[in-house]
C-alpha cells in the first residue's frame, strides 16, 4: 500500500515538497519506510499494552482517509520550506469526508516521537548518510512520511478488522518480509538498524546505502 501511494507522480510531488531531486528522495524513502515500520513493530510487540495503545491510536486518529487526499495536499506549493505535511493540511483546512481531520493524524513530529523516541536524531542522520539527502530535508521527509505510514496502517487495520494482537502480528510479518527481501543488513534495519543496541545506527544505514539494497527494499 505504501509503495503504491509513494510512486510515480506522488514521488515527484514529495520531492518537490522537500526540495530535492526524485532519485535522492526515492533512496531516502526506501531507507525511512523500513525504519518506521520496524519501529512500529518493535513497539507493538513489546507488550500487550503497547499493542493496545497503537490499535487505539489508529481507531481514534488514523482511519486511512489521509491517503485519499494525499495527492492534493502534496501538490501544494511549499518550495521545500515550512513544516511539511502538517503545515500544508493546516493551511488547507484538511477536510476528510466533510469533517476536519484529527490534529494527531497530521502531527508527524509527534508520531515520530512515539515510533523512534530518542533515536530520531540518529535515524535522521543515518537516512541522510545512506541516501545523500540533506539532513534538514530528511527531517522534513520523515515528518511527512509518518502520518502516511500511520494512515496506511489504520486503513489495513480497518479493512482487515485487526484487533491489537493481530495488528502486532501483521507488523511482525511485514518486518519478516522486509528482512527476507534484503537478508542480513535489513534485519538490523527494521530493528532501527541497531540490533546490538550500541547506538551505531548510522553505520548500518551507510552500509545499506552502499550495498544497493535500498532499491530492493523499496521496489
Amino acid at each position: 500500500m505504501l509503495t503504491k501511494q509513494l510512486s510515480g507522480s506522488m514521488m515527484d510531488q514529495l520531492s518537490e515538497q522537500i526540495g530535492a531531486d526524485k532519485q535522492t528522495t526515492e533512496k531516502a524513502v526506501a531507507a525511512a519506510l523500513p525504519v518506521l515500520l520496524g519501529g512500529l513493530s518493535r513497539n507493538a510487540s513489546s507488550s500487550p499494552q503497547e499493542a493496545a495503545a497503537l490499535a487505539g491510536a489508529l481507531e481514534r486518529d488514523h482511519d486511512g482517509s489521509l491517503l485519499d487526499v494525499l495527492g492534493g495536499m502534496l501538490g501544494g506549493s511549499d518550495n521545500g520550506g515550512g513544516g511539511g505535511l502538517g503545515s500544508l493540511i493546516g493551511a488547507a483546512g484538511a477536510l476528510f469526508g466533510g469533517q476536519k481531520a484529527s490534529p494527531k493524524a497530521l502531527d508527524g513530529a509527534g508520531i515520530l516521537g512515539h515510533i523512534l523516541g530518542q533515536r530520531r536524531t540518529v535515524v535522521e542522520e543515518g537516512v541522510s548518510k545512506a541516501s545523500g539527502l540533506d539532513l534538514s530535508k530528511v527531517a522534513r521527509l520523515l515528518v511527512i512520511l509518518a502520518p502516511i505510514v500511520m494512515g496506511a496502517l489504520g486503513r489495513m487495520k480497518k479493512e482487515e478488522n485487526l484487533d491489537a494482537g493481530s495488528l502486532a502480528g501483521a507488523l511482525a510479518g511485514e518486518r519478516q518480509r522486509i528482512e527476507a527481501r534484503a537478508p542480513g543488513l535489513a534485519g538490523g534495519l527494521v530493528n532501527l538498524l541497531d540490533s546490538d543496541d550500541d547506538g551505531q545506527i548510522m553505520d548500518d544505514l551507510v552500509k545499506l546505502g552502499g550495498s544497493g539494497l535500498l532499491g530492493k527494499l523499496f521496489n
